[in-house]
């Protein structure tokens, strides 16, 4: 069954590794394309993040660094894996091809330009999240103990992406956050969060924000790193399982999606490691949900919920 997985560091490690790794078979990436096409991920997202030790004065540089890496790398090097830069390419991928798309997690990169984000969006990016864990000028994120919300800078880019019709990504948030870019965007979407009623963590989702976020029509990702799925931090298959049975459960069933952080984390769900092991989660979801809800979860839903398409 194909997957849609919005969130990856593949480009980070590219870029940190300084191009020796082959993003088509380099076992350090467990988001590889061999992996990606074993566990029949049909789209996949890359996300543009950008370490917050790096200078402000460098981050632009080194995004369009990682911009690079996605365009000589993954598509340059690899014919079957075909840019989604329009919603509308979705449709439009043949068999035995791989759709990719950028994505900018925090928006630290573009400091308080938005001519940055207008040359983002036009190399690709289609989903922006306001923060990583700590504040910029946008917003405080998961990990700002202030918890401030979104700035009047971060409102602009919420604007911004509505005019351009791109989501607005809450995961990475402060809790006030969240709750602006549920009022105020077009296009809210969770990239990869889990639920704080399972596992008490600030980048997971209360209860009000998921039933929020579902009721504006907006999806909600669940994410593979263990320390959001357990607060022991050990995690199977059946316990990420879990978060997505609690979503439905608040009414999300047609709003539930998967965003691994493939290479972006470092533990594992067991039988979940990597981007070949993916089918291990769907042949699991179908000893408890029908095959319609099913594909919901691992595409549909998302392919039922992008701009222009939502109901």
């Amino acid at each position: 069954m194909n997957i849609i997985d919005l969130h990856c560091d593949v480009l980070l490690k590219l870029q940190e590794t300084k191009g020796s790794l082959r993003f088509a078979d380099s076992p350090e990436l467990q988001a590889n394309k061999s992996r990606l096409q074993k566990g029949q991920v049909k789209v996949q997202c890359f996300a543009i993040f950008i370490e917050p030790d790096i200078p402000s004065d460098q981050k632009f540089q080194a995004a369009l660094g990682q911009v690079d890496y996605f365009y000589k790398e993954v598509l340059g090097k690899n014919p079957d894996m075909v840019h989604i830069k329009a919603w509308s390419d979705f449709d439009r991928l043949n068999i035995g091809q791989i759709g990719a798309m950028l994505t900018l997690e925090g928006v630290d990169a573009i400091g308080n330009d938005l001519l940055k984000l207008r040359i983002l969006h036009q190399l690709g990016v289609r989903l922006v999240g306001l923060t990583w864990n700590n504040a910029n000028l946008a917003a405080d994120g998961a990990g700002e103990p202030r918890g401030g919300g979104l700035t009047l800078f971060g409102k602009e880019i919420v604007d911004f992406n509505n005019e351009h019709k791109i989501f607005t990504d809450i995961s990475h948030l402060s809790d006030k956050g969240i709750w602006e870019v549920i009022e105020l965007a077009d296009y809210p979407i969770a990239s990869h969060s889990n639920a704080r009623a399972l596992c008490n963590h600030p980048r997971n989702l209360t209860d009000e924000q998921a039933i929020a976020m579902f009721k504006k029509g907006a999806m909600v990702h669940v994410v593979y790193h263990p320390p959001f799925i357990k607060e022991t931090g050990d995690a199977t298959i059946p316990d990420l399982i879990n978060h997505i049975d609690h979503f439905c459960g608040l009414g999300g069933v047609k709003n539930i999606g998967l965003g691994s952080d493939f290479d972006g984390i470092s533990q594992f769900v067991v039988n979940l490691e990597d981007a070949s092991k993916s089918q291990n989660l769907i042949n699991e979801l179908q000893k408890y949900y029908s095959e319609d809800e099913v594909r919901g979860f691992a595409s549909q839903n998302f392919l039922d919920h992008l701009p222009g398409v939502r109901k």
